[in-house]
């Protein structure tokens, strides 16, 4: 399995960015998860190989930004990827 890079924290910016699109999957994973109910702490781990007993408030931020981030899109962001390209 491939690991993900990632950030931290996603872009807080009002439009997609490069970095949603390479982290759509995240984001639906993120989704599917909280829908679930599934505990963050092992959401974390599978989604970005963090481990939060050891990095406790890094996992959490992780975690909650891009879920935050993740909501957006679909209530907003999601606008940004139907529209079409630029030419």
């Amino acid at each position: 399995m491939t690991k993900i890079t990632f950030d931290d924290h996603p872009p807080d910016l009002p439009h997609v960015t490069p970095y949603d699109e390479r982290h759509l999957k995240t984001y639906l994973r993120l989704l599917d998860a909280d829908e679930e109910g599934a505990d963050w702490r092992e959401v974390v781990q599978v989604i970005f190989g963090l481990d939060a007993e050891r990095e406790p408030d890094r996992a959490r931020s992780v975690h909650d930004s891009h879920l935050a981030r993740a909501r957006w899109m679909t209530k907003a962001g999601y606008r940004d990827l139907l529209k079409p390209p630029f030419q």
